[in-house]
Formats: structure tokens, C-alpha cells, sequence
């Protein structure tokens, strides 16, 4: 009756440190992941597809997209409680991580890289 009873105790907790050694014991964010929960900067230049580059300055509830000609747009987070998402009529921008995702109405998206 022991023997029984310290078998299936021995099998459950082998079975338990397989499965804790299978799982990451790192919080540590992986080479080459973005975290997308860190705070975009101010201000930040990307470089685009297109070899032009754009200036983002975040300024919370809306975003001031520069232009590569110097013109600028200021575009509010859509919807309101957004803040990686901003868009206006047939403009929007989407921020994710190091990447922008611009859209301009009549063209084709643009990605761009900080």
C-alpha cells in the first residue's frame, strides 16, 4: 500500500518538474521581440519604405506627423482612449513598437521603422 502510494506521488511530481522545465523562468524580453507595452517617445524620426523620413511627436491624445516636404498634420487618437492608433477623414497612422504603418488617403500604405 506505501509502494503504491510513493509511486504515484513520485510519478505527479516528476510529471510536475517536466512541465517546469518546459516553461521560460525569464521575464526577460526575447532577442529580437518588440515590447509593446513601453511608451512611444516625444519624438522620433522614422525612415519609410520609400526612402523618405517622417517626424512623429506624440503628444497624447493626438499625434503631429512631419512630412518629409516639412508640412505637418496633426491627427487625433481614434478612438479617443487609443494610443498607438490616430486618424483623421482618410489619413491614419498605427504605432506599434519601432514600426509605423501611415496612411494617406489615395495612396498606398507606407511602413516606416524608428
Amino acid at each position: 500500500m506505501a509502494l503504491r502510494r510513493t509511486f504515484r506521488v513520485t510519478l505527479a511530481l516528476f510529471s510536475l518538474l517536466i512541465t517546469a522545465a518546459c516553461v521560460s523562468q525569464t521575464n526577460a524580453p526575447k532577442a529580437g521581440t518588440t515590447d509593446l507595452t513601453a511608451p512611444q517617445p516625444r519624438t522620433a524620426t522614422y525612415n519609410c519604405a520609400d526612402g523618405t523620413r517622417i517626424t512623429i511627436e506624440n503628444l497624447g491624445t493626438s499625434v503631429r506627423v512631419l512630412g518629409p516636404d516639412g508640412a505637418s498634420e496633426e491627427l487625433p487618437a481614434s478612438p479617443a482612449n487609443q494610443s498607438s492608433r490616430f486618424g483623421e477623414a482618410h489619413d491614419a497612422i498605427v504605432i506599434d513598437g519601432r514600426d509605423a504603418l501611415v496612411m494617406k488617403g489615395g495612396k498606398t500604405p507606407l511602413t516606416c521603422k524608428r
